[in-house]
């Protein structure tokens, strides 16, 4: 399957929260993939190599079983070793060309660029499969990030003909908003992990996006 002309990112974007029980993680991911999420993001700040290497490949398995595409964060070679379907790049993570000649063009590229347009028209034009923007609200995992609006969203749905993922505090009170304003995907992490109920929080994400099609 050709990921990059097929998949159109969409729905409940998951980044995985730093865990470094391999068990743990996959027991959280998988009530996240039951109650709806469309994409999971592999992303432990905490792991080294082997860790992440064993991580990301049980995670494969995983997503394989719900058809959902694995992104990788910030790390091409992992990409590679596990057979994710992508790689997620921030502004400093490298160049978008550079890891479409690593990765080929069947696997999707995405890319940072925070509260910058000119980023997203940058990235698109390199060839990145979809673009994030945030953070939209305040957020524990990064709160010095710099702040996105819904008007941002709302320009950059003009002008750009990839998905656009939107990141950053979002809640499913909040992410409301910005689905309005042109998101195709919300990535969140705290929202979905911190809740008592993992895919009960999940599914309340996957009904924004069911209400969404049939509004």
């Amino acid at each position: 399957m050709n990921h990059s002309q097929n998949a159109r990112i969409s729905g409940l974007y998951i980044i995985t929260p730093d865990e470094r029980d391999t068990a743990e993680l996959l027991r959280k991911v998988r009530m996240a993939l039951s109650g709806g999420a469309r994409v999971v993001q592999y992303r432990n700040k905490l792991a080294g190599a082997l860790l992440r290497s064993e991580q990301a490949s049980a995670l494969r398995a995983l997503t394989q079983q719900f058809s959902v595409p694995l992104i990788v964060n910030d790390d091409v070679a992992l990409a590679l070793e596990v057979d994710a379907d992508g790689v997620h790049l921030g502004a400093e993570d490298g160049s978008i060309r550079e890891a479409r000649t690593r990765l080929g063009q069947g696997k999707m590229i995405g890319a940072s660029c925070y509260n910058r347009r000119e980023l997203a028209m940058g990235a698109a034009r390199q060839g990145a499969d979809y673009v994030a923007f945030g953070s939209f609200f305040a957020s524990t995992v990064k709160p010095a990030a710099v702040a996105a609006t819904p008007e941002l969203l709302r320009q950059a749905r003009q002008e750009l003909n990839v998905p656009i993922v939107a990141i950053g505090g979002i809640t499913a009170q909040n992410g409301v908003q910005l689905l309005g304003a042109g998101a195709d995907a919300l990535a969140v992490i705290s929202a979905v992990f911190a809740a008592p109920d993992i895919e009960g929080a999940a599914r309340k994400f996957s009904n924004l996006f069911e209400q969404g099609k049939t509004a």
